[in-house]
């Protein structure tokens, strides 16, 4: 069992003591398996001989999406549109020409034209300000101060042959209850 020197900061929904001062935090830093983790408070984070923050320069392009990309988006979308209405325009010319006799349809348009005008100006409002794919919630990431990093190495070396111990301790011989005289 080899820990690696990566922790990711998540929160806890208890508050515990951090490892350092004992201050009730809900702050934690992990292992990506969660075979390691500790309660550190947020002074503790900014300190560089605790832990230093990893910064990942690449996932944040990655996440973000540029204005190109959303002025191509929006652009095809308002072509869809106006192919959209000049369909339903040739739908309502052919129904006037063949009659205003049908009373009730003329309900039903005006519903739907209400309908798809208020369709039309949600998406707008929604592809404007926000991505088309949501960006994964990264972590961020820190790696221990190497003698911090030793200390949890030995905490859990003491762990480990502490419950090595408990197995054996049933198997090793008894003192001898006889004394010699």
């Amino acid at each position: 069992m080899s820990l690696q020197n990566l922790y990711y900061k998540r929160t806890a929904a208890t508050a515990k003591a951090c490892y350092v001062c004992y201050k009730p935090t809900t702050i934690v830093l992990a292992t990506i398996d969660t075979t390691d983790f500790l309660y550190t408070c947020l002074v503790h984070l900014t300190d560089p001989g605790f832990a230093t923050r990893i910064k990942d320069d690449d996932s944040d392009k990655k996440a973000g999406v540029n204005a190109e990309e959303i002025a191509r988006v929006k652009q095809e979308w308002e072509e869809k549109q106006k192919k959209k209405r000049e369909k339903e325009k040739g739908k309502d010319d052919g129904d006037k020409a063949d009659g205003p006799a049908k009373g009730e349809n003329d309900e039903e348009r005006a519903q739907q034209k209400a309908s798809e005008e208020s369709l039309d100006k949600k998406p707008e409002a929604a592809g404007v300000g926000q991505p088309t794919t949501s960006p994964k919630p990264m972590h961020e990431r820190y790696v221990l101060h190497r003698r911090i990093f030793d200390l949890r190495l030995a905490e859990h070396r003491r762990r480990r042959q502490a419950a090595q111990a408990r197995t054996l301790a049933p198997r090793l011989p008894g003192t001898p209850s006889n004394t010699m005289s």
